[in-house]
């Protein structure tokens, strides 16, 4: 079984022993389960980690919207920024919240559960695809910049390609975190370069 690769999870007797784990972990550390979890996102069967990544892109859109939204209470705050440079920037400080508390709680989840990187922890894929959606709101929030992010992500958060595949074996949060960062970071750069060369 690959440890962090939680849509790979499609054994019943690896889920079963997931749900036992975190109904421990919900009961021990409800808060830390809760934020690790995408509130409770994760804790859906089928596939979490693409619910938790939606969840990402949902969270993304929603503050690269705002920026546009309210462009005249936002321009009072930050005069020298566009409304597409307040969206990344938004994007951009929720992926480091998710990162920060999510490091911290998945780190306790997983301890609770009594298991290597439960399916059911999603706030790395809620990180990661924060952090490859982020380049979406820089560059007009375009529609097809969005799926591109999403579909990148997933890819990479799968496939975990050289050094992303080792990062994920990292102790405690800092491991369940850091393969997803990096394969938002990937996904990013990718979505940014389509971007700027016009493709999308």
């Amino acid at each position: 079984m690959m440890i962090g690769d939680e849509d790979g999870l499609f054994y019943a007797p690896i889920l079963l022993m997931s749900r036992a784990g975190m109904r421990r972990a919900w009961k021990e550390r409800p808060f830390s389960t809760f934020v690790a979890t995408g509130g409770g996102a994760g804790m859906i069967p089928l596939a979490p980690g693409t619910w938790g990544s939606f969840e990402g892109l949902a969270l993304a859109a929603l503050l690269a919207r705002a920026a546009f939204v309210r462009p005249s209470a936002i321009g009072k705050l930050l005069p020298f920024a566009s409304p597409a440079g307040v969206g990344f920037l938004l994007v951009a400080v929720a992926a480091i919240v998710a990162l920060a508390a999510g490091t911290i709680a998945s780190g306790r989840a997983e301890e609770s559960s009594g298991e290597r990187d439960p399916g059911a922890i999603v706030v790395d894929e809620i990180a990661g695809q924060l952090i490859a959606a982020a380049p979406c709101a820089l560059l007009g929030a375009r529609a097809g910049l969005w799926v591109v992010s999403f579909v990148l992500f997933r890819i990479f958060d799968v496939w975990k390609p050289g050094p992303i595949d080792r990062l994920q074996r990292l102790p405690g949060g800092r491991g369940i975190m850091a393969d997803d960062v990096a394969a938002g970071v990937v996904a990013g750069a990718i979505v940014y370069g389509v971007g700027r060369l016009g493709w999308l």
